[in-house]
């Protein structure tokens, strides 16, 4: 059953913690698919993320394969982030802010990169300890050299473990996970709530099972109380 827009708002009022996706959510793009097409690889890489984010394969499996494609450097990272710099989900800015006045924490759970991220959690006032994504790896000239397989959000089913280690850590009792991708829904539970956003782009299997995607829509363009 589909929640209401005010039991969606609710959901947020009693969270001891709310925790972003990034890419299509917190921010409008994909960001390896932004920068594949920086690199040159666009449209291959494009169709391994529609897989990824539809649960077609597992995360790491599609992660690899796209970063073996783009096999990007230091440099070419630190352009993307300068000339083409993350777009902000209209109204995310305002439903973060209104958060952190509520005291509620508010973390980003990413499968991106923490490069990327860490430029958004700034823009955000999130604190970067509260930021979660996958750490791309350089040799000492800066050229590609893999990525930190290590990190949790570098797997299927990771976000839930982050989520579990927050929970511990901090005592949450209730932590509302808010994204647009497979990987996402995966992480409910272990949290209290799913809120599937479509505003950048709607996941038909996420939508099904989302507890109310237009809701989460309106709440993130309003930030109203």
């Amino acid at each position: 059953m589909m929640a209401t827009l005010s039991q969606t708002k609710e959901l947020f009022r009693r969270a001891d913690a709310v925790c972003f996706d990034v890419d299509s959510t917190i921010i409008k793009e994909e960001g390896i698919d932004e920068l594949a097409k920086f690199c040159g690889v666009g449209d291959a890489v494009t169709e391994m993320t529609r897989k990824a984010m539809g649960g077609s394969v597992t995360f790491k499996t599609a992660l690899n394969e796209r970063l073996s494609i783009i096999r990007c450097s230091r440099e070419q990272v630190n352009k993307l982030i300068t000339d083409h710099p993350p777009q902000l989900t209209p109204g995310i800015r305002e439903l973060v802010e209104r958060l952190h006045q509520r005291n509620i924490k508010v973390f980003l759970i990413s499968g991106g990169f923490r490069c990327i991220v860490e430029h958004v959690a700034t823009q955000l006032d999130i604190p970067l300890h509260h930021v979660y994504a996958n750490r791309l790896k350089f040799y000492f000239n800066g050229e590609y050299a893999g990525f930190d397989e290590s990190q949790p959000t570098a797997e299927t089913g990771g976000k839930g473990k982050v989520i579990n280690m927050l929970k511990e850590q901090h005592g949450f009792k209730n932590v509302v996970m808010v994204g647009d991708g497979a990987t996402d829904l995966e992480a409910y539970p272990p949290a209290s709530a799913f809120i599937g956003f479509g505003g950048n782009v709607v996941r038909q299997q996420v939508k099904e099972k989302s507890l109310c995607p237009q809701a989460a829509l309106q709440v993130i363009q309003s930030a109203d109380d």
